[in-house]
Parts: structure tokens; sequence; C-alpha cells
């Protein structure tokens, strides 16, 4: 009967354990992969049941351009409970009014983007030797390029200038800087 007892224990603490445990995984991160005809709207649907995590999302990814996300991309989602305070601090924060001044600074330091030419280009030759050693003429599989750009991306024009303009558009739209690129990759080992 005492070893019985003791089975019951050991199986009651186990059992009590797991779901402890399990509790604390629910307010993780969680990393979402993007498939074809996904958008921010319909994964802040999946996990939040409305639009209220697009621009958190965008915001945790580095997400430039809210409407250009790539299938196989890995986006980190926050739940519910850590995302929801975030929108509600900014709206109490910052009303409409505040956010359209605030946007000005930023147009301001975008033109201050000469001035760190030297780090831009240093970014830009970093992710141009991870990605073909530098090579125009490297492909892998759909990529393409100095930069490994899709195919698609160069509509069949695969010339260096066409590679350094599509490159910069892309970096531009994804990311806003080739720093910030840079930084993507040496996440994720992509960029």
């Amino acid at each position: 009967m005492k070893s019985l007892k003791t089975i019951l224990l050991a199986t009651t603490l186990t059992a009590g354990f797991g779901i402890f445990m399990g509790t604390t995984d629910a307010h993780a991160d969680s990393l979402y992969t993007v498939k074809t005809g996904d958008t921010l709207s319909t994964i802040s649907h999946q996990f939040n049941g409305d639009n209220s995590l697009i621009d958190l999302i965008a915001k945790d990814n580095n997400i430039s351009n809210i409407n250009m996300i790539f299938e196989g991309e890995q986006l980190t989602i926050r739940t519910a409970d850590e995302a929801a305070p975030a929108p509600a601090q900014q709206e109490a924060v910052a009303p409409v009014q505040e956010t359209q001044e605030q946007a000005a600074p930023v147009v301001e330091e975008a033109s201050a983007v000469p001035a760190t030419t030297a780090t831009t280009s240093s970014a830009k030759e970093w992710i141009a030797q991870k990605e073909s050693s530098g090579s125009y003429s490297a492909t892998n599989g759909r990529y393409i390029g100095r930069y490994q750009l899709d195919a698609s991306y160069l509509n069949g024009d695969y010339s260096e200038a066409n590679q350094e303009s599509v490159a910069d558009s892309y970096v531009a739209g994804r990311y806003g800087s080739w720093e910030a690129a840079q930084a993507f990759w040496m996440a994720n080992g992509w960029y």
C-alpha cells in the first residue's frame, strides 16, 4: 500500500510539474514561417483574431514595408499577453497629429544617409561576399548573381547594373538600409 501511495504521489507531482512547465511556454514568442498567400494581416488574425499585431510584427522583424513579406521567411510573433500593452501605450502617448509631426525627422535622417556611405557600402559588400563571394554570375537554383536575388525580381535582366539596382530597391523596401539587412543576415543566415 505504501508503494502505491508513493507512485500516486510521484505521478501527481510529475503531472503538476508538466502543467506548470506547459504554462510558462504559453508566454514565449512564436516563430512563424511565411507561407504562400500570407500577409501580416492574415498572420495577425491567426495569432490574435484581429489586425492589432501588424505593426508589432513589422517592428519586431524589421519589416519596413508591411505589404512585402516573402514565402519561407521566419517571423517572430509575440503572444497576445506580451503584445497587448504595446499598442495601447503608443495610442495613449502619440495622437495622430504627433505621429505625423514625428515623421518629418525620419525624412531628415534619410537625407543624412550620404554621410554613412562608407558603412552602407561595407554592409553591402559584406552581404555580397556572404551570398556569392562577390560574383555577379553566381547561381543557386532560382537565386541569381552577386546578391542571390530571386530570378523573378530581375525580370530576365541579369546585368550588373540591374542586379545593383534591384538589390538596392529590395533592401530599402525590406530592411530600410544595408546595415539592417546585414544585421538580419547575421541573426538568420540570410537576408
